[in-house]
């Protein structure tokens, strides 16, 4: 029954994470967390291992996503290469920061970026790209139809955003595009789902460099890493699939009740424990 239930969340973890360009840890994490609380099976889970599984989940999830997406050629590699050179960074030093956070501190704080997770989902469609007067770096998109999109990026900006969703992704164990996705389309001008394909690119090589750290540090359930594998693979190919299609936000809405109802458990949780 637990293996079952395993591999359910990484297929969850993994649709929602590529769908959304989320890299699928904002589900994992969470849903590891209360299962710690409430199943006796998954008791011995702490922040960390749950963080640090995470992570090592997100590699094939990002994988699998980055060969969908290159399929449809809709990834920006130059813009994630560069992303990279801040997001690399970023999750060492996020790694850093979730070794000595204690449990009911990163209950509390985690569901409240959940809370604010929930929120972008709500307002993404609205976002749309502000005028950049200054690009230092200009790319381009043509569409299936062979209309040109032009987008572009100030360096010191990009570079400055990844270091903060490498962070995030070191710290919490999600992949950080519930920050980099909006930035992108926001203030860069990225195509949708462009902005969705680069980033899962961006997890997939964050997320490595992250694992090994926290391997090294023993943060890993391999057991359950097994078990939440195979789901995260698939679910990432069906999620890379149906936001070529998707036009429904049902998806998306039920994934953000999902995370407000658990950040709000997860907050309880923090506050009862301290």
């Amino acid at each position: 029954m637990d293996w079952l239930l395993l591999v359910l969340l990484g297929l969850a973890a993994g649709t929602f994470g590529s769908l959304l360009g989320l890299g699928g840890g904002i589900i994992v994490v969470p849903a590891l967390l209360v299962m710690s609380d409430v199943v006796p099976s998954f008791a011995g889970i702490t922040p960390q291992t749950a963080v640090g599984t995470s992570l090592l989940i997100m590699i094939f999830t990002g994988m699998s996503s980055t060969i969908s997406y290159t399929k449809q050629k809709v990834v920006d590699m130059k813009s994630g290469f560069i992303f990279l050179a801040g997001s690399g960074p970023g999750a060492l030093f996020g790694v850093w920061l979730n070794k000595g956070m204690e449990t009911n501190v990163f209950l509390i704080i985690f569901g409240l970026f959940m809370l604010f997770v929930a929120f972008v989902l709500f307002i993404r469609n609205r976002l749309k790209p502000l005028p950049v007067k200054r690009t230092s770096i200009k790319r381009e998109y043509i569409t299936e139809l062979g209309e040109k999109q032009e987008y572009g990026f100030s360096l010191a900006l990009g570079l400055s955003i990844a270091f903060a969703v490498g962070t995030l992704s070191g710290l919490f164990g999600i992949g950080g595009g519930s920050l980099m996705v909006p930035a992108m389309i926001l203030l860069f001008g990225f195509p949708p789902h462009v902005a969705v394909a680069t980033s899962m690119f961006m997890i997939l090589f964050s997320s490595i460099i992250s694992s090994i750290s926290h391997i090294s540090l023993g943060n890993v359930e391999w057991l359950y890493a097994l078990a939440l594998i195979p789901g995260a693979w698939f679910g990432a190919s069906i999620g890379a699939a149906i936001n070529k299609r998707l036009k429904s936000n049902t998806l998306i809405i039920l994934l953000r009740f999902f995370l407000i109802i658990i950040a709000f458990r997860l907050i309880w949780q923090g506050i009862q424990g301290i």
